[in-house]
């Protein structure tokens, strides 16, 4: 089993490279705060309902068929959450973990990933050792203190309305090519 990554609290300036990115090749990521807007609400009868972003379900799909695994780890079970994960195929859903770094060890073992090929994102203070031991470690706005802390990358867009989308558009543009600058693709379409 992989070993956890002992640091001291990363910052915005140790954001993450393109080359940082290129390499994920696991995106795993807590699901209420980082896939929700973190509101839970259960109505009289005990059902529970939960919103997920559109944008996020696109970007997840889209790193599945990149060949990026992704992966839920949850510290509460939710069958909104069962529901969700089946709609977009999301081939590692684990729930009822609270020990987010013990979860994302034994998925990095089982995939034969280190911990540079591996981003997580969460929101608090369970996440922030599995978001400081991945090598991309990623925090929503709004997160608390100790995720924040333990970030490589702050995202733009928050919680639940396309912060997840965020996060698998960079991994995704980092796979692409290397084009040059504007002057060299303007004289590769003159010849």
């Amino acid at each position: 089993m992989a070993s956890p990554k002992r640091s001291a609290s990363r910052s915005a300036a140790a954001a993450p490279a393109r080359a940082d990115w290129a390499r994920v090749r696991l995106f795993a990521m807590d699901v209420d705060g980082v896939l929700t807007d973190g509101t839970v609400l259960i109505s009289s009868d005990g059902t529970e309902a939960k919103s997920f972003s559109i944008l996020d379900g696109m970007g997840l799909r889209q790193l599945g068929r990149a060949g990026v695994a992704v992966a839920w780890i949850s510290g509460r079970p939710s069958k909104a959450t069962t529901r969700r994960a089946r709609e977009l195929e999301i081939p590692f859903l684990m729930q009822g973990r609270t020990d987010k770094l013990t979860a994302l060890l034994e998925l990095a073992d089982e995939l034969g990933l280190k911990a540079a090929n591996c981003a997580y994102m969460g929101d608090d203070v369970i996440d922030a050792p599995a978001i400081a031991w991945a090598g991309v470690g990623i925090a929503p706005p709004g997160a608390m203190p100790a995720a924040q802390e333990a970030a490589t990358y702050l995202t733009q867009r928050p919680a639940g309305l396309g912060a997840v989308r965020e996060v698998c558009d960079h991994i995704l543009t980092a796979r692409l090519p290397r084009v040059g600058n504007r002057q060299q693709r303007a004289q590769t379409n003159r010849k």
